[in-house]
């Protein structure tokens, strides 16, 4: 048997994987299992974070595919930035995105077309009491890594001591409430929780599995331009640092006939090239250089096409709907910084932003104002009025929430679009006053000592740039001298992830069911730690307790109160400025592509795409 506890491999598990131990995690909560329920759960084919799963044991294809898709030739895509490394799983570097999914897979796969549930791809089955106190998988017997070697349970075991003691936070967050985990039998992992959280199983059931017998511990933390083992559809072939990255079907991939991958990976080459600034990038998607566009800029949505290839039909632009929370799109102040810790000076810089104006001049009035974490969900706050549950959970911190966003009356400040409101004016000054700041010859100084008031705000891409500085417009009629740092994609990065800004644009993305991630986002333990997302350094007991509720839900109408308590929470902290939102998912592309007519929830997918003709 190989026994994984809190703190590392025991000597069985080492002389069964034949691995070196990697250095124990200190820190972890040394709180016994939570106690299994005394019911007999049976492994099954799915699992759902609430409820039951949407398909069957016998399914055979998610209903946003074409299960009949063709598969053959290349598609290609285009983003702005660089990379300097092809491991996604480590704080260093900057690595592309689509290798996670693309070439290494997870125990099981999550569903598309449901708010969070997971179904059988290596592991062909799961299995977790009503307390959820444990989770256990049974690998599929045909899983093979790209090199041929099946996928073991002491690959399972090495990827989960390997990430939980040298990934990333967030992985060394979600693992490190594992209390213990073993092989069981030839084909079974099993591991047990150490505190109650529903949402492990299926974190566990995500988590990337990497080839024990390709994998050096010793340099894993390393940056390197060679992609880890994987078992996915798709393998490295080709790399051009900084500029392109080939990936080629994977010779005889072993999944390709299981439901969760019908009508998916439908390429037999994925081409993916990287350029310096958004207009060189939609300058090569009319060249055809590249197959499909997301757009989100409104301008080049309502004119930029006007092109020969869309006149001539070569080009399709499609709006299509989403069902998950809009993004939250945000400049985010640094609380960690004394020029933003008090939350006058925040709400001052707020109302100094007219929305209405700009998104007039500079968008064509395409965009809706965001003031939701959880826009556009039943997970949402806003405009809502807190319920009986929202109040019990939110009622050992009542200076958390602002009581107009308790009572669901908030919204974020509206001007009269004239680009000169002295009333939003008027309240800025206000508020600055009253945090020590005052308005003197034309310059916001500290009231005690004459400090002039000059936070930076660093982006990272020319249309950063533009909004930034008609924002910095906005705010010098308060004698505020924002200064504005145009840095490269890495630098910008860096920057990101040491926490070294004033202020710094940033979108959290949200799903129908978040989680774990919550705390890598909002809690406290990540405020301070080089990595996460919460790059405004929020400390608050509420948000803690409020995605702890979130987590240990078992209804989904407790889980959408914890939620809204959350986001009741995140909106009155007022750590960032919201922005805004496209209503719908903007997609632009040449039809040499094809894609499925229905939707996943979160749009179309780029992986359930085919060659058209």
């Amino acid at each position: 048997m190989v026994l994984i506890t809190r703190r590392g491999v025991l000597r069985a598990g080492i002389a069964a994987t034949g691995m070196a131990p990697l250095a124990a995690i200190d820190g972890f909560a040394q709180s016994a299992p939570a106690a299994e329920s005394t019911a007999s759960p049976q492994p099954a084919h799915g699992l759902a974070m609430h409820g039951t799963p949407l398909y069957p044991a016998d399914f055979t294809s998610y209903r946003s595919v074409n299960a009949d898709a063709p598969r053959r030739g290349r598609l290609t895509q285009g983003t702005v930035g660089t990379f300097d490394s092809l491991n996604p799983f480590i704080v260093r570097g900057t690595p592309p995105p689509f290798i996670r999914w693309n070439v290494v897979e997870s125990l099981m796969a999550r569903c598309p077309d449901e708010a969070f549930t997971v179904y059988g791809l290596l592991a062909r089955s799961i299995e977790t009491d009503d307390a959820r106190s444990y989770v256990a998988f049974e690998l599929d017997p045909a899983a093979r890594f790209s090199d041929g070697a099946p996928v073991t349970p002491a690959d399972v075991l090495f990827s989960f001591e390997l990430l939980r003691s040298r990934g990333r936070p967030n992985l060394r967050t979600y693992y490190g409430k594992v209390a213990s985990a073993e092989a069981v039998g030839s084909r079974g992992v099993r591991f047990r929780f150490g505190e109650e959280d529903r949402e492990l199983p299926l974190i566990l059931a995500l988590m990337p599995i990497l080839a024990q017998h390709a994998t050096d511990p010793a340099h894993f933390e390393e940056t390197s331009f060679r992609a880890p083992l994987g078992s996915g559809p798709y393998v490295v072939s080709q790399v051009k640092p900084g500029e392109s990255v080939v990936l080629d079907r994977a010779p005889d991939y072993w999944g390709r006939d299981l439901p969760v991958n019908r009508g998916l990976y439908n390429f037999d080459s994925l081409r993916y090239d990287f350029y310096r600034d958004v207009n060189g990038l939609f300058e090569a998607f009319k060249r055809g250089l590249y197959d499909i566009r997301f757009e989100t800029d409104p301008g080049r949505w309502t004119t930029g096409y006007d092109i020969p290839a869309r006149r001539q039909g070569r080009i399709v632009l499609e709006e299509i709907a989403t069902e998950v929370p809009k993004p939250y799109s945000a400049l985010v102040f640094n609380m960690r910084r004394p020029v933003f810790a008090d939350a006058r000076v925040r709400a001052a810089m707020v109302e100094l932003f007219d929305f209405e104006w700009i998104n007039q001049n500079l968008y064509f009035g395409a965009y809706t104002r965001t003031g939701s974490f959880y826009e556009g969900s039943e997970l949402s706050a806003r405009g809502r009025p807190a319920d009986a549950r929202e109040r019990e959970l939110l009622a050992p911190f009542t200076e958390a929430v602002l009581p107009a966003v308790m009572d669901g009356s908030w919204q974020p400040p509206v001007s009269d679009g004239s680009g000169r409101d002295r009333a939003r004016l008027r309240r800025a000054l206000e508020l600055f006053e009253a945090a020590g700041w005052t308005l003197t010859g034309g310059e916001m100084v500290r009231r005690s000592d004459g400090t002039p008031f000059r936070p930076e705000l660093v982006v990272g891409t020319k249309d950063q740039e533009r909004l930034a500085l008609a924002y910095q417009h906005m705010v010098r009629r308060a004698g505020v001298a924002l200064e504005i740092r145009l840095v490269d994609n890495v630098q910008f990065e860096a920057r990101k992830q040491s926490y070294d800004y004033d202020m710094v644009p940033y979108i959290w993305d949200q799903s129908l069911s978040p989680g774990n991630e919550q705390a890598f986002y909002f809690g406290s333990a990540a405020a301070d730690t080089p990595g996460t997302r919460n790059f405004m350094g929020l400390r608050s007991p509420a948000a803690d307790a409020m995605i702890r509720a979130l987590l240990v839900a078992r209804r989904r109408e407790d889980f959408a109160s914890a939620v809204r308590a959350l986001d009741r929470v995140l909106i009155s902290a007022g750590f960032s400025l919201p922005l805004f939102h496209t209503p719908t998912q903007w997609l632009a592309r040449w039809t040499e592509v094809a894609r499925p007519g229905r939707p996943a929830l979160s749009g179309t997918l780029a992986e359930s795409w085919w060659a058209a003709g």
